[in-house]
C-alpha cells in the first residue's frame, strides 16, 4: 500500500504542486523566523559577552529610592569616595567610574546622525595606560577636557568628520559645539543597532547626566588570581542598597536573557502570522485530498475488490500526505532560511546593524519545521481519509460517489450554527463588558470563524443564488452555468473561500480599528490644540531641558508659550502618587482648549489645582474642595481645587497645576513638550526662528497641527501596512487554493465541457464561464470575511474606546471596497490557468474521458 501511495504520488504531481507550495510557503514562515531570531540572537549575546570581558564585577546604581514614608533616600550614584574605596581592595587590577544619557550628533546639515534611542553619550576613562579599554582608538585620542569630544568610526564617517572639527552635539537643550579630540571603534550595543556615541571627560559627562563626583555604573577588573566571587562579596557592602553588584559573567548572562526574552517577543508575533497562514493552508490541502480521492474512486474500489481492507485504503490516502507532508517541509525548511538570511540584510539595509556572527540553524528548529509541516499535511488529509475509507466497492466500481446523506448535513449545519452562536454570544458579551471584555471577544471570534466554515457550504447557496440573476442577465449563458458550478459542490465552494474569508476578516478587523483610532487621534488634536508648535525631543528620546521655555519665550514671533510638564503628586494620607501636568497658567488658555465647567482656570496662578470632571466625579470634588498633597521631595501642601474641566485625556492629565510650583518640588522637571502659538501661525520662517532659539539642537522636533496629525496617522499606517504584509502570506496560499480548485475542477469536467462545447459555446464563453466561477467563490468568501471582520472590529472598539478620547467607530468603505475588488481581480487572475486549460480542450477527446 506505501508503494501505491508514492505511485499515486508520483503520478499525481501537477495537482499537489499547490498544496507543496501552501506547506513549504507556511513552513518557510516558521523556519525562517525560529532561524532568524536565533541568529540574532546568539550574535548580540555574543557581542553582549565580549564586552564584558576582563570585567570581574560590574555595579549598576538605581539612584535615590523612596522609603516607606515616601522621602526619597541614597545618592543619586555611586560617589568618588566609595569608587577609591573599591580601587583600594586588595583583588582589584583596576575601577573605573561610568556615566551614561542621551547624546545627538548633527551632521554638517544639521541633521540629526544615527537612530533615535540608541544615540548615547559616557564618559570616557583612561586607565593607567591612559587608554580606556573599552573604546579603540582608530584616530586622535579621548577626550582630554572640556569642549572635545570623540565619536565612532560610523558616526564620524556618516557626518563626514575629522580630528580637529567642530561638531554639534546636543542632550535636551540648546546644542553646543565640541571639538572633536579622536575617532574610535566599540562592541557597544547602542552603536550596533544603529545608533551614535559621544564620549565626554569625565566632569562633563557628570554635569550633564547626574551631579558632580557621581557614576551610574562601576567596572572593576580583578588582578591575577583574584576570585571574581570573592571581589562581588567585598565590593557589595560598599555600595550599599541603592546599588546592584554582579559579576560580569552574571551580568552578561543576564543581558543574554534581556535579549533572548526580546527576541521571543517578535518571534512571537511573527509566529502567529506563520500559524494564520498554516491554518490557512489547511483548507486547501483537505480540498486537494478530497478532490484527488473522489477522483480515484475506482482505483480505490479495486483495491478494496481485491482485498485491501478499509484501513489499508485509509492508510494509503494518509501516506501520500505523509510523502506530500515531508517533501513539503524540506524545501519550506531551506527556503525559511534563505528567507532569515534575506531577514537579517533587510534589517541592515534600513541602518540598524546586526552584529556578525554564524548564522544558527538550531536542531530543535529542524524538527519543528518537519514536524509542523506533516503534521498540518496529515491532519487535513485525515478527513477525505476516512471518508475515502466508507465507500462500498460496489458503489465505487459504478462511479457512484456517496453524497452528503440529509442527516450529515443537518448535523453539519446544526453544529455550526451552534458554535457559530456561542463565538457570537462571546463577541458581544465582550463589547458589553467594556476593557475587561478582549479575552471574551478573542475567544468568541475563534469560534465564530469556525462555526461559519462549518457553515459556509448552507450560507453559500442563498448567497450565491442571489447574484446569479445579475450574471444570467449580465455574462448569459456563461454567467449561470459560473453560478450553478459555483454551488454543485457547496463543500469544495465552502472550503476555497474560507481561506479569504480568514485572510479578509483579520485585515479587515485590522484596518477598520487602525482607521478608526487615526481619525480619533485627529479629531483630538483638531479639537483641542490652538497651538502653533508641539516642541519636543524627537523618536521619544525623553525629557526637554527646562532652558528650552526661556529660550523658546525670547524667540522672534512667538506670542505664547507653555511647557506641558510630567510630575506625580501623591493626594490624601496614603502615598499613591498621581500624575499632574505643569503648565503655565498665563498662557494655556491661548495653547489648549480647554473646556471648563466649573471654577477660574486662572486660579492656577494662585497655587490651585484644576481636576478634570471624570476625576471628580470619581473622587467626589467641587470646586473650593481641598486636597492634602505631598510633592515628589516629600514636600505637604494643602491644595484648593480652582476648577474642574472636560477630560483631556492625551493631551493633559487628571490634575493640573502651575509649572512653576510643580517645579519647586522636582529635582529634575520632566517636559515632554512644550506649546507655541506665533504670531503670524505657523510658517517656515516660525518655525527656523524657533530653530535658532534652540541652537538648532537636531534632536528637537517641532510639529505643526498637521504633522501631528500626521505622525499619528503615518504611525498607525505603518502598523497596518506591516499586519498587511504578514497577513499576504496567508491571502497568497488562499490564491493557490482557488486555483487548485479549479484546475481540478475542470479535470472533474472534462467531459461535461466537451460537451458544452460541442453544443455550441464557444472558447470565449467557456472561460469566462470559468473565470466567473472563480470571481464568485472569491466574492463569497471575500463578503463573508469583510462582514466578520467588520463586526470584531466594532466588538474590540467597545472594550477600548474609554480609553481613547472622541472614539467612533469609523467605516472605511473605500478600503473595503479595494479589499473586494481585489477578491474578485484574485478570482480573475487564479482563473487564468483553468480556464485557458479548458478552453484548449478538445471537444471529441473530452466527450469519450470518463
Amino acid at each position: 500500500m506505501f508503494r501505491t501511495a508514492l505511485r499515486n504520488v508520483l503520478a499525481h504531481k501537477a495537482r499537489l504542486l499547490m498544496t507543496v507550495l501552501a506547506v513549504v510557503l507556511g513552513v518557510a514562515f516558521v523556519s525562517g523566523t525560529l532561524v532568524f531570531t536565533d541568529t540574532v540572537g546568539k550574535a548580540m549575546s555574543n557581542q553582549s559577552a565580549k564586552s564584558f570581558d576582563g570585567v570581574a564585577v560590574s555595579v549598576t546604581s538605581y539612584g535615590a529610592s523612596r522609603n516607606d514614608e515616601g522621602v526619597k533616600e541614597g545618592e543619586p550614584g555611586i560617589s568618588q569616595q566609595t569608587l577609591d574605596k573599591v580601587k583600594a581592595l586588595g583583588g582589584v587590577e583596576a575601577a573605573s567610574g561610568r556615566v551614561h544619557g542621551f547624546a545627538a550628533v548633527g551632521d554638517q546639515d544639521g541633521k540629526l546622525i544615527g537612530t533615535g534611542w540608541a544615540n548615547t553619550g559616557a564618559n570616557f576613562v583612561p586607565l593607567k595606560d591612559g587608554k580606556d579599554p573599552r573604546y579603540t582608538f582608530t584616530e586622535g585620542n579621548g577626550p582630554a577636557k572640556a569642549g572635545e569630544i570623540a565619536l565612532d568610526k560610523e558616526t564620524a564617517k556618516r557626518g563626514k568628520y575629522q580630528v580637529g572639527d567642530k561638531v554639534r552635539v546636543a542632550d535636551n537643550g540648546p546644542a553646543k559645539e565640541y571639538t572633536l579630540a579622536g575617532v574610535f571603534t566599540t562592541e557597544d550595543g547602542a552603536v550596533n543597532a544603529g545608533g551614535s556615541l559621544v564620549l565626554f571627560d569625565t566632569p562633563t559627562a557628570q554635569q550633564l547626566y547626574l551631579q558632580p563626583g557621581f557614576y551610574d555604573e562601576l567596572s572593576v577588573s580583578a588582578k591575577a588570581g583574584a576570585s571574581a566571587d570573592q571581589l562581588l562579596a567585598e565590593i557589595k557592602p560598599l555600595v550599599g542598597k541603592d546599588a546592584k553588584a554582579q559579576t560580569g559573567a552574571a551580568l552578561a548572562a543576564e543581558q543574554a536573557k534581556d535579549i533572548e526574552r526580546g527576541m521571543g517577543n517578535m518571534n512571537q508575533m511573527l509566529m502567529v502570522f506563520a500559524l494564520i497562514s498554516l491554518f490557512v493552508g489547511v483548507f486547501l490541502i483537505y480540498n486537494t485530498f478530497t478532490m484527488l480521492v473522489a477522483q480515484r474512486t475506482k482505483e480505490l474500489a479495486l483495491l478494496r475488490a481485491i482485498g485491501a481492507n478499509r484501513g489499508q485504503v485509509r492508510s494509503s490516502v494518509l501516506a501520500e500526505a505523509l510523502v506530500v507532508g515531508v517533501i513539503s517541509s524540506a524545501i519550506g525548511l531551506v527556503a525559511g532560511i534563505g528567507l532569515a538570511v534575506g531577514m537579517r540584510s533587510a534589517i541592515g539595509s534600513f541602518g540598524a546593524k546586526i552584529p556578525a556572527g554564524p548564522l544558527v540553524v538550531a536542531p530543535t528548529t529542524i524538527v519543528a519545521a518537519i514536524a509542523i509541516g506533516v503534521f498540518v499535511t496529515v491532519i487535513a488529509a485525515l478527513v477525505p481519509a476516512i471518508r475515502t475509507s466508507r465507500i462500498a466497492p460496489v458503489a465505487a466500481m459504478g462511479s457512484a460517489h456517496l453524497p452528503a446523506t440529509a442527516k450529515s448535513l443537518v448535523l453539519r449545519n446544526s453544529i455550526g450554527g451552534s458554535i457559530t452562536f456561542l463565538g457570537l454570544l462571546g463577541i458581544l458579551g465582550g463589547a458589553l463588558i467594556g476593557k475587561d471584555g478582549k479575552m471574551l471577544i478573542g475567544a468568541g471570534a475563534f469560534f465564530t470563524m469556525i462555526g461559519i466554515i462549518i457553515l459556509l457550504p448552507a450560507l453559500s447557496r442563498p448567497v450565491i443564488a442571489a447574484v446569479r440573476p445579475l450574471l444570467t442577465k449580465v455574462f448569459g449563458v456563461a454567467g449561470k452555468l459560473a453560478a450553478q458550478n459555483a454551488v454543485r459542490n457547496p463543500r469544495r465552494t465552502a472550503v476555497t473561500a474560507a481561506s479569504l474569508a480568514i485572510g479578509l476578516t483579520l485585515v479587515t478587523a485590522l484596518s477598520v480599528l487602525g482607521i478608526t483610532m487615526g481619525k480619533a487621534v485627529d479629531r483630538a488634536t483638531t479639537d483641542n490644540l490652538k497651538a502653533d508648535y508641539k516642541v519636543s525631543m524627537g523618536e521619544s528620546f525623553g525629557s526637554l531641558d527646562p532652558s528650552v521655555i526661556p529660550a523658546l519665550e525670547k524667540a522672534p514671533g512667538v506670542k505664547a508659550v507653555s511647557p506641558q510638564q510630567a510630575g506625580d503628586i501623591a493626594f490624601g494620607e496614603g502615598k499613591d502618587y498621581r500624575s499632574v501636568s505643569g503648565v503655565n497658567p498665563a498662557t494655556i488658555g491661548q495653547l489648549l482648549n480647554i473646556d471648563v465647567v466649573g471654577g477660574q482656570l486662572d486660579s492656577l496662578a494662585k497655587g490651585e489645582l484644576a481636576v478634570s470632571d471624570k476625576t471628580a466625579k470619581e473622587q467626589g470634588l467641587l470646586v473650593g474642595s481641598t486636597l492634602k498633597a505631598t510633592f515628589d521631595d516629600n514636600q505637604k501642601a494643602d491644595l484648593k481645587v480652582g476648577a474642574i474641566f472636560k477630560d483631556m485625556e492625551g493631551m493633559l492629565s487628571s490634575y493640573v497645576i502651575d509649572y512653576h510650583v510643580l517645579s519647586q518640588h522636582s529635582e529634575k522637571p520632566y517636559l515632554r513638550e512644550v506649546y507655541v502659538k506665533m504670531d503670524g501661525g505657523a510658517s517656515d520662517k516660525a518655525e527656523q526662528s524657533l530653530v535658532d532659539a534652540l541652537g538648532k539642537n537636531p534632536a528637537i522636533t517641532f510639529a505643526t497641527q498637521q504633522d501631528i496629525r500626521n505622525e499619528m496617522g503615518g504611525i498607525i499606517n505603518t502598523a497596518l501596512n506591516i499586519m498587511y504584509g504578514l497577513l499576504a502570506m496567508a491571502l497568497i496560499i488562499s490564491v493557490l487554493g482557488v486555483v487548485n480548485t479549479l484546475a481540478m475542477s475542470v479535470y472533474e469536467r472534462t467531459q461535461e465541457i466537451g460537451m458544452l462545447r460541442a453544443i455550441g459555446l464557444d472558447r470565449g464563453r467557456v472561460k469566462n464561464m470559468i473565470r466567473l466561477e472563480a470571481i464568485v467563490i472569491s466574492l463569497f468568501g471575500a463578503v463573508i470575511g469583510v462582514a466578520l471582520g467588520t463586526f470584531i472590529a466594532w466588538a474590540v472598539g467597545e472594550t477600548i474606546k474609554a480609553s481613547i478620547p472622541n472614539y467612533a467607530l469609523v467605516i472605511p468603505y473605500d478600503r473595503i471596497a479595494i479589499f473586494m475588488l481585489l477578491a474578485g481581480i484574485v478570482g480573475a487572475l487564479a482563473a487564468m490557468w483553468p480556464a485557458r486549460s479548458a478552453a484548449r480542450l478538445n471537444m471529441l477527446t473530452a466527450i469519450k474521458t470518463e
